[in-house]
């Protein structure tokens, strides 16, 4: 199952350094404008949804829960690199595959 979350917005890369510095080295504000998108429910009442506390992001698909972290020595230095792995993390301790082409932010489910 496929389930598309939205468009990736190109104003998020206003969030990256040097444009708007976060002091954490990882991102974090343009984690947090990604977790904001992946608040939905499912046709078939699974709920769907992201949070962030520190350097983990927690994604909860249903009653599966994956968790993933903000790594900086292993994705970065580059910010968008360091959030997208983390999101992958999550998704995939989940039972899900998250996957961003064209633009579109997409869940591929089990």
């Amino acid at each position: 199952m496929r389930v598309e979350l939205g468009a990736e917005d190109a104003g998020w890369d206003k969030l990256l350094p040097p444009n708007k510095d976060d002091g954490s080295g990882v991102g974090i504000n343009y984690a947090d404008a990604y977790v904001k998108i992946f608040k939905t429910t499912l046709e078939d009442g699974r709920k769907i949804a992201c949070k962030r506390r520190g350097l983990k992001l927690t994604m909860t698909i249903g009653d599966k829960t994956g968790e993933g972290l903000l790594r900086r020595l292993e994705h970065g230095p580059e910010e968008k690199k360091i959030v997208l792995a983390a999101l992958a993390e999550a998704a995939g301790n989940a039972g899900a595959r998250f996957v961003v082409s064209s633009g579109t932010i997409t869940l591929e489910l089990d």
